[in-house]
């Protein structure tokens, strides 16, 4: 069954067909912008009964340097099989197209991305005919976006960020960054990203971070994750989330200070510790100034 983090990885860059350009640069291959981006077919079929589809596909066209087809595939953990399927899918767009073909791997951990960028040859060593090199993007080279300045330049990639860094201990001020950027934005623009950025997170401990963040920083939004917050109870929810943050980025939480958070049943207070959990050195810190 397919899950939500991994419809998110490839579908973002449906959403903002340009997105992949951005992401080149992060990652060192500066690809000029194309003038053009089509979002084609991903099933890969042929006329015999074996089914193939890859998770999302454009092609990228520029009057400079002509057009190429960019195959996107989100991985959530390794598998031995699909460097043959990946080698297949390039392969058959080569022949189908007759454009240049790559291929981009998401992932969301160190382990899988390490995995997905070794080269691997279709032959023996001797004849290694057919070698496969995707260009993978994950926590280990895309950009930890902390500042909602630079979160509000590029809202998609700040997205994309938190998604491939979603078991990252920094991710709470990943999403305390975008979440303040989205404030200004008009619904249109922004309740795609917080949808995205949902679904990235899959069941992490940081998607519970989100949907506090969602409800406190964006009030206008009006979808699932902010009725689920109003259904909960905002103040047992608010606790909850300062646990899980502190407790995800690996910083113990003394009885004491836990009794303090959960007997709290101040809303103000609970979101300025909230906000404070994402970055705090230590659990005592939250309570600072108080």
């Amino acid at each position: 069954m397919v899950s939500s983090p991994h419809e998110a990885m490839h579908r973002i860059f449906q959403h903002d067909t340009q997105l992949f350009s951005r992401v080149s640069k992060v990652l060192g291959f500066d690809l000029p912008a194309p003038d053009s981006v089509t979002i084609l077919p991903t099933d890969l079929t042929e006329t015999g009964p074996v089914e193939r589809r890859v998770d999302t596909l454009l092609r990228l066209d520029s009057a400079e340097h002509g057009g190429f087809i960019l195959a996107i595939e989100a991985q959530g953990k390794k598998d031995t099989a699909k460097p043959a399927s990946w080698a297949y899918y390039t392969a058959f767009l080569w022949t189908k197209y007759r454009l240049p073909t790559a291929l981009m791997v998401v992932c969301q951990d160190h382990a899988t991305a390490e995995w997905a960028q070794r080269p691997v040859a279709s032959g023996p060593p001797q004849l290694p005919t057919l070698t496969l090199r995707p260009l993978v993007a994950g926590p280990h080279n895309m950009p930890l976006i902390t500042d909602p300045a630079e979160a509000h330049a590029d809202l998609v990639l700040a997205a994309l960020s938190a998604i491939t860094h979603a078991g990252d201990p920094d991710i709470g001020a990943i999403l305390k960054a975008l979440s303040t950027a989205l404030r200004d934005e008009h619904e249109d623009i922004a309740d795609p990203i917080i949808e995205f950025t949902a679904q990235g997170l899959g069941n992490r401990p940081a998607k519970e971070l989100w949907r506090n963040l969602v409800a406190v920083d964006l009030s206008f939004y009006k979808s699932y994750i902010a009725e689920e917050i109003r259904d909960e109870g905002r103040v047992s929810a608010y606790a909850k989330a300062i646990l899980t943050v502190l407790e995800q980025r690996g910083i113990d939480v003394p009885a004491d200070a836990r009794r303090r958070i959960t007997d709290c049943h101040d809303p103000e207070t609970l979101h300025t510790w909230l906000a404070r959990a994402a970055t705090a050195s230590s659990a005592a810190a939250i309570f600072e100034d108080e």
